[in-house]
C-alpha cells in the first residue's frame, strides 16, 4: 500500500497512539507514578550517557491519554485497527511480549487441556511452552527435507492431509511460514484441509510481516487463507525488538479467548516505546512498503548474484522452490552455503564477526543465513560481498599449505534418518510439572525426557518433554555433535547428561 502526492485523505497516514505518547511527553506535570526514573531524571548517567536522555521521557505507563492494552478503548484501539487495515486482518493486538507470547495466546485460544494440536516438529520453543501451558497434545508432523542443501523445510499437504485423517478430533493446524530461512510451504492448501475439518489454520508468521507490502513476495498468511498470524514486526520491519502483532481473520478463532490469553503471557506493564514502535512500523509500510521492499530486494538480488560468483559458495535461490515443501522463497532472505570452502558455519561466523566486520543471523553447519531487510544499505552489501571474497581467499590459501580441514556431512541429518520414538506417555505439561532428576546419558535410556533436545543441523528436535528416550535417539544426538553439529533446548548442551522425568 503505498500513497502518492494526489491521493485523498489516508487514515493510514495517521499515528494515533505514537502522536499521543508525543503529546504525554511534551505535557509538563508532576510525575509520581511508574517507572521510578521520573521521565531519566533518575536514571543511571551511564545508561543515559549510551541511550540518550530523550527515550526514558517516553517510557511512560498506561496514562490515561494512552489507552490500556488488555481493554483498549482509545489510541490503541485505533492503532490496531489501522494495523488490522495495513496488514489484511479483521482484528490485531499489539504484542509487548514479542512473537513468543503470540504463539502461546494462538495456542491457549484453540485448545484445552487434552486437546490435540497438528505442528511441525521443527517448531520454535513458544510452541512448546504453548503445548505446556494449554495442556495440549501435540500430534507432530515432519516437515518436508532437502538432503542436498540440508535444510527443513515446511509441511507438505499430504502430510497434513494424514495427520487430520488419523486424528480427525484434532483442534487446530499450526505451521511456520515462512522458515528461518525464507522458505514458505502450501498455506493455501493447508488452510483448505484445515477448514474441510472445520478447524482453523494457525500460522507462526515471526518472519514474515514484509509480505503484505509486495507483489513480489510471497503471499501472506492471512490472504492465503490462515485463520490467525503471528508475526515479529522487529525481524523484518522497523518495530523496536520484542515488539509484535497477532492477526486474525475470519471466526474460527474466538477473539475473546485471544485477549484473554494474552492476559496471561504479556506484562500489565507493557512498554509504550514497544507499542508506539507498532504503530509507527505499521504506518511506515502502509505509506511508503512498496518503495522500501523494492530497494531492499534489489540490494538482496545483487547481494545474491555477487556471492554465487565467489568459487566455493552458492546461496539459496527462487529458482530450487517447487516441491510442496518450498513453494516459494523470500528473496529478502540469504542463505550462504560455505562447506564448499572446506569450512563449517560457525567457523565461518566467526571469521566474519571477528575479523571481517559483518555478522550473521543464523549459523549453521553448511549455511550462514543473512537477514537483508529496509534497515540495510548499499554500502552493507558491499561490505558483505567483499568479505566473503576475503573468506574465499582465505580459506583457499589456507587449503594449499594443508590447514583447512574438510566438513563432514552425513544423511544422519535427514529426518527421514531421525529416530523412530514410540508414543509419548506423557504430555510436554504432564512432563513439565512432573518430579525430574538429571541422569548420564547413558542411563537415561527407555526414560521418560524432562526436556527439549534440538540439534542443529537440521533444527529439528529429536527429543520433547514426555518422549521416551531410545538408544537410537541418544546415538542419533551423539552422532551429529561429532559432526560438528550442536544442541540447544536442553540444560547440558554437551548431552553428557539429560534430565528425566522420575
Amino acid at each position: 500500500m503505498s500513497l502518492g502526492s494526489n491521493d485523498a485523505f489516508n487514515p493510514q497516514t495517521e499515528t494515533p497512539l505514537l502522536a499521543a505518547l508525543q503529546s504525554c511527553v511534551h505535557k509538563p506535570h508532576a510525575p509520581f507514578y511508574a517507572p521510578g526514573h521520573k521521565h531519566g531524571r533518575g536514571s543511571a548517567k551511564r545508561l543515559v550517557e549510551l541511550l540518550g536522555a530523550q527515550v526514558f521521557q517516553a517510557d511512560l505507563p498506561e496514562l490515561p491519554e494512552l489507552d490500556n492494552l488488555f481493554a483498549p478503548q482509545g489510541v490503541i484501539q485505533q492503532a490496531q485497527a489501522l494495523a488490522a487495515e495495513a496488514f489484511g486482518a479483521d482484528r490485531t493486538w499489539f504484542l509487548a511480549n514479542g512473537s513468543t507470547s503470540g504463539v502461546i495466546a494462538a495456542i491457549l485460544a484453540t485448545c484445552n487441556p487434552g486437546d490435540k494440536l497438528i505442528l511441525p516438529r521443527n517448531i520454535h520453543q513458544s510452541a512448546l511452552s504453548g503445548l505446556i501451558l494449554s495442556g495440549a497434545v501435540p500430534i507432530f508432523v515432519q516437515p518436508e527435507y532437502d538432503p542436498h542443501l540440508d535444510l527443513a523445510h515446511s509441511l507438505t499437504p499430504t502430510a497434513v492431509a494424514t495427520a487430520l485423517a488419523q486424528h480427525p478430533d484434532a483442534k487446530a493446524v499450526l505451521m511456520v511460514y515462512p522458515t528461518y530461512y525464507g522458505v514458505c510451504g502450501d498455506v493455501a492448501a493447508i488452510a483448505h484441509l484445515a477448514h474441510q475439518h472445520n478447524i482453523p489454520l494457525l500460522v507462526d508468521e515471526a518472519h514474515g510481516a514484509h509480505f503484505a507490502f509486495h507483489p513480489s513476495l510471497p503471499i501472506a498468511a492471512l490472504a492465503a487463507g490462515a485463520d490467525l498470524a503471528v508475526q515479529s514486526t522487529h525481524k523484518v520491519l522497523s518495530a523496536m525488538t520484542q515488539a509484535a502483532m497477532l492477526h486474525t481473520r475470519g471466526d474460527r478463532v474466538d477473539g475473546d479467548r485471544i485477549s484473554k490469553a494474552l492476559q496471561l503471557v504479556q506484562s500489565t506493564s507493557p512498554s509504550y516505546l514497544l507499542l508506539a514502535s507498532l504503530d509507527a512500523a505499521r504506518y511506515q509500510m502502509a505509506t511508503q512498503g512498496k518503495l522500501l521492499l523494492e530497494q531492499t530486494l534489489q540490494l538482496a538480488d545483487e547481494a545474491r548474484s555477487h556471492l554465487n560468483q565467489i568459487p566455493g559458495l552458492s546461496t539459496l535461490q527462487p529458482e530450487q522452490a517447487g516441491s510442496a515443501g518450498f513453494m516459494a522463497l523470500d528473496r529478502t532472505r540469504l542463505t550462504v552455503t560455505v562447506s564448499d570452502l572446506g569450512i563449517d558455519g560457525f567457523t565461518a561466523d566467526a571469521i566474519l564477526n571477528e575479523q571481517l566486520g559483518v555478522t550473521a543471523e543464523l549459523p549453521s553447519l553448511q549455511h550462514l543465513t543473512f537477514m537483508i531487510s529496509l534497515g540495510n544499505t548499499k554500502q552493507d552489501i558491499e561490505q558483505l560481498v567483499q568479505s566473503f571474497e576475503a573468506l574465499a581467499t582465505m580459506m583457499y590459501r589456507d587449503r594449499e599449505v594443508g590447514e583447512a580441514g574438510e566438513v563432514l556431512q552425513s544423511t544422519l541429518f535427514s529426518p527421514s534418518y531421525l529416530p523412530c520414538l514410540p508414543p509419548s506417555p506423557l504430555s510436554p505439561r504432564a512432563a513439565f510439572f512432573a518430579a525430574n532428576e538429571t541422569l548420564p546419558i547413558a542411563q537415561t535410556v527407555n526414560r521418560i525426557s524432562a526436556e527439549l533436545v534440538c540439534p542443529y543441523p537440521p533444527g529439528i528436535p529429536v527429543l520433547m518433554p514426555g518422549e521416551v528416550v531410545t538408544a537410537t535417539a541418544i546415538a542419533h544426538l551423539q552422532a551429529i555433535l561429532a559432526l560438528g553439529g550442536t544442541m540447544s533446548g536442553c540444560a547440558d548442551l554437551t548431552l553428557k547428561t539429560l534430565k528425566v522425568v522420575k
